[in-house]
Order: structure tokens, then sequence, then C-alpha cells
């Protein structure tokens, strides 16, 4: 870096945190209404970036699930008899108060999280904002979805329904957006929601708490419970919830799936994955790079879909590594609230050990570790971006998710061989192909099994588009038309 005198010093350009308010304490939100937890019990929730606490949150048990699902069973009697037309005007209504209240919000997802704001403010909210939008949309056209009963003449028969009160369990990592993805086509069908957001990042859901008060959304269509695994497995067991969305970890995943075995709670999971990368050798390198880079270093890894494994051409291997390793040395770790910050922290130190203990594994196993020079600030939960060479597909770090900035490289020398290697997981959730030819991008990604397959790209969503994945990457699709069944019946 240049001396401070020189012209070309860098000058940071953080956003201002007085742009949000954090209330010293939050209550559950359950029927419209903030309360404190039936046991009195609260916990504290942290910014990552300076481990700072922001608030003090009443922490959800059993006894306000309870309280929380009846509300949105009373509610539900009322909403699901609204018609879709005026169902739609209050989504529109959340959609543009999410606009108006964007940078806020942002900032407030930036500090709770640890992600850049550059992210939040560019990514994560406009998205947020577009699938309220989108599945306003849809309120009042449920009809025309096509999940009706087929008839004699093969028409749609009657509308479908919606199902009850659905319970739904959201990450970390995309706080904003994993409410909305759940909240919007849940809403939209006429279903009522009772909502847990993960313990270290409760407050931007608090906050929708509010825009849905703002909105004038009638009480108990939106309950926020925020709290630990055990107020989330009480919703998921549940008797009178009727459907469970959940997007996390494979571990949860598989224990409700088995909570919810011989009921007949509709399921959903959106779980782990291993995303592959595969760049052929006619690939243009340098967008390939900023697609890998985006792939894996997005959020700070943290994603379910993140290209974490990088299949190059043996051809074009030392060439491609080249440029990484010289675009890694570009970017900027620091204070997720600078608008120039490309790597944010890491949301805990829990999921930090966690990387940190998988990445000394992958060096304890023989792969050869690389790091930009980096300096990583004194406090908050930091990891340098990280790539491994020299990684096989029996190395641990190729195998198991990370969920941290850490890229493991592996070479192949025919289509096939990619395909084989890309396949080579028990996770099936998202997978890249970069190759000039479009021949070979639709003969390659028709045998990827994976869920979503971006071709020349990385981490692009849309609302229209359903996500989700195979094998022990879960299965139901959430966005597009897809997105509204798991919430009818059918």
């Amino acid at each position: 870096m240049e001396n401070q005198t020189s012209p070309f010093a860098y000058a940071p350009a953080p956003e201002s945190r007085s742009i949000v308010d954090i209330a010293p304490s939050y209550g559950l939100f359950i029927d419209g209404e903030f309360a404190e937890a039936a046991d009195g019990k609260v916990f504290k929730t942290v910014s990552p970036s300076t481990e700072e606490v922001l608030s003090e949150v009443a922490q959800a048990g059993e006894a306000d699930v309870d309280r929380a699902v009846k509300a949105a069973r009373k509610a539900f009697v009322k909403w699901s008899a609204l018609p879709g037309s005026e169902r739609a005007k209050y989504l529109f209504r959340i959609a543009r108060i999410i606009q108006e209240r964007s940078r806020e919000l942002a900032v407030l997802e930036t500090l709770d999280n640890g992600k850049p704001i550059r992210e939040t403010r560019d990514a994560d909210l406009p998205l947020v904002a577009a699938y309220f939008f989108y599945y306003a949309g849809w309120a009042d056209k449920l009809d025309h979805a096509g999940f009706g009963r087929r008839t004699t003449h093969g028409h749609s028969g009657p509308s479908p329904k919606p199902l009850g009160v659905a319970g739904q369990v959201i990450p970390w990592n995309f706080p904003l957006l994993m409410l909305a993805w759940k909240i919007a086509p849940a809403l939209a069908t006429g279903n009522t929601v009772v909502l847990k957001p993960a313990e270290t990042t409760p407050l931007s859901a608090l906050f929708f708490a509010d825009i849905c008060r703002q909105a004038g959304l009638p009480k108990g269509v939106v309950n926020i419970l925020p709290g630990y695994g055990d107020a989330g497995a009480a919703l998921v067991a549940h008797p009178d919830v009727n459907k469970v969305a959940f997007t996390g970890s494979t571990a949860v995943g598989k224990a409700i799936a088995r909570t919810v075995a011989g009921t007949d709670k509709k399921l959903t999971l959106e779980l782990g994955g291993k995303g592959a990368n595969i760049v052929f050798d006619d690939a243009p390198i340098d967008q390939a790079v900023e697609g890998i880079v985006n792939g894996i270093f997005f959020n700070q890894g943290q994603v379910c879909c993140a290209g974490s494994r990088l299949l190059v051409q043996e051809s074009i291997h030392d060439e491609l590594l080249d440029s990484l390793k010289r675009r890694l040395s570009t970017l900027r770790l620091g204070d997720p609230l600078d608008k120039n910050t490309d790597i944010g922290a890491i949301n805990s130190a829990e999921q930090l050990a966690r990387i940190t203990a998988l990445a000394d594994k992958g060096e304890a196993e023989g792969a050869e570790r690389w790091s930009p020079a980096c300096e990583l600030p004194e406090s908050g939960y930091w990891f340098a971006p990280t790539l491994f060479t020299g990684v096989t597909q029996a190395h641990t770090i190729a195998r198991d998710e990370i969920f941290g900035p850490v890229l493991s490289v592996l070479t192949f020398r025919t289509p096939d061989e990619a395909v084989a290697k890309a396949n080579n997981t028990p996770y099936g959730l998202s997978a890249g192909v970069w190759t000039e030819k479009g021949s070979r991008i639709l003969a390659v990604a028709s045998k990827l099994r994976a869920g979503v397959v971006w071709s020349n790209t990385f981490n692009k969503f849309d609302p229209t588009s359903p996500f989700g994945g195979y094998k022990e990457s879960g299965f139901g699709r959430e966005g597009g038309r897809h997105g509204l069944e798991a919430y009818l019946d059918v």
C-alpha cells in the first residue's frame, strides 16, 4: 500500500451506522404484538466484525411456540378466505416498504451478519423486495398455476387450497433473503406463518415484523420467534403445524425429516452443498476468474450453493491459477460497513472454529494451502480467503462442506471425467460450467446431478427461477411457480 501522503492512499468509505436505530432489547412477535418469552429468557446478538453486543432478544421456548401456532391458526381462518387479489395488496405493500427501508435494512443485516454492505445493499435487499413483488403477482392467479385437479377434458379442476400453518426455520447466512423465500409464497397461497430466525442473526426478522405492522398485515398472519435449536425443534414437532420449511445443515435436515415422518405435514428441505465450478480450456479466463471468486468468496463462502470445488482442465491449470491468485491479492478484507470491502467477517466464533479446523485438516492431509498477504482485524471473527491445490477426491476438504472462504482446486482431462468428479459428492445443489461452446454447456449440464447449473456465471438468483437440490442437499423447490406448490394442497 502507498504511504499516506500519496494521492493513491486508501480512502475508506464507511456507510453510516446512524441509518439504523437498534433498540436495546426486542421481544418475540406473536399475534401482531411484541412480547416477552413465557419463561423470561433472553440472549444477546453480537456483531461478528467487532464482537460488540447489538441487542438483547427474547428467547422463544415451547410455550411461546404453542402461543404463536395458536395465533397463526386463528388468523388462518380469515386470511385464507381473502380473495387472492386482497392478499396481493399486502404483499405489494410489504415489498414497497422493504424498498423504502432498504438502506436501513442493509446496514442492519451487515451489522448482525458480518457480510459486506456492498452485498446486502446490491444483492440481498433488491432480491428480498423482488421475491415479495413476484409472489404478490401470483396471489390472484393460483387457479392458473396448473396445480388443480385434472378433469376429463384435461383442464385444471378447482383451485388448490392453502395448507394452514407453516413452520419455517431459516439460517444465518442470508437472514432476510431466506425469510423472503419462505414467507412470500406462504402468504401468497393463503397460509399463515411461524418463523424462527437463526440465533446469531435475529434482528432483520424482527425489523420485518415491524414492516408487517407498517403494512397493516392482519394480526397472527406472520409470527417471528427468535431462539435456539430447541425452539426450532418444538415448531417442527408441533401437532398443529401443517407445513415445515427448513434451510440449513444436512444433519439438522435429517433430524427434521425423522420428526415429520409418519405425520401428514408437508416438508421441504434446502440443505448443504459442495458445488463444482468446472472450467474448460476454451473458457474466457478473466471472466471465469471473476465467476470463481464470486462463487466461493461471496458472503465469505457461507453459501450453501457456493462453488467450493474448482475443477480445471489440466492444460490451463497453471494459467488460471496465476490469474486467480493475482485476483485474490486485490480483494479487500475488513470493516463490512466500508463500501470497498470484498470480504467481511465470519458469522460466529463457532463457524470460524469449524472453518479453521477443516482448513487445517486439508493441510494435514497433504494439500497445498495458499492465501494472499492479508492483515486480519484485531477483534471479530475473520478468515483470509484461502485456496488449496493438489487436492484429490479423497481429501476431506473436497468432500465436506466447509461453509467458508476456502476453495479446493482439482483437475480433469475430459468432459466425462469432469462430470464424474463433479457428481462424486453426497450433495447436489449447484454447479457451474465455463466454456465458449453452447453445445458443451448443454451436454455437461444435462449430466450434472445438481438442482441449479450456471453457465459462464455463478450465484445468479431470480425469483422466477426455482432453486433446490438433490440427494443430501434436500428436496422441494423454492422460487418460481414451483415454489408455490409446497404451500398448496394439490
